[in-house]
């Protein structure tokens, strides 16, 4: 079993404290010490320029392919020189009404080197298996495709 840490804290800083008027920004410290800006998403009122939840959790599941997709090629033999992913996610209401991601789409671009390359069917199976195995994708549930041609 192996646990993760992240610690997030917020502090008010306007005078009244109704849906408006509260500040959004907070920081998240992650177990390694890093510590980084967050907020809502613009839509909720949110700094577009930190991290808000909704994008970490798509590029948690993006890093989490990559990472996986990478330890099969290295396991396989097969040389990575570039991985690039610019995945996106849907937030939508679900049937009760509620807001979810709905759906998630990476689009990873793969550059290889090296006399060992994959075949189209080898690439396949290697984001196919990356996504099986992706520790995120299988903790969520919501619709995770991958789209790598």
């Amino acid at each position: 079993m192996h646990e993760y840490r992240a610690t997030t804290s917020w502090r008010r800083t306007s005078e009244e404290f109704t849906y408006d008027t509260y500040n959004r920004a907070h920081e998240v410290k992650f177990g390694g010490g890093e510590v980084i800006p967050w907020s809502a998403a613009p839509e909720f009122k949110g700094d577009a320029a930190r991290v808000n939840p909704e994008e970490a959790f798509v590029a948690s599941l993006s890093t989490c392919h990559m990472l996986t997709f990478l330890a099969l090629c290295a396991r396989k033999r097969f040389t990575v020189d570039t991985y690039f992913d610019e995945a996106s996610g849907v937030l939508e209401r679900n049937a009760t009404g509620k807001f979810w991601v709905a759906r998630v789409s990476l689009r990873p671009r793969v550059a290889f080197s090296g006399a060992r390359q994959p075949s189209t069917g080898e690439l396949s199976d290697l984001h196919r298996t990356a996504h099986e195995t992706c520790f995120v994708a299988n903790s969520v549930k919501s619709e995770v495709t991958v789209d790598w041609q």
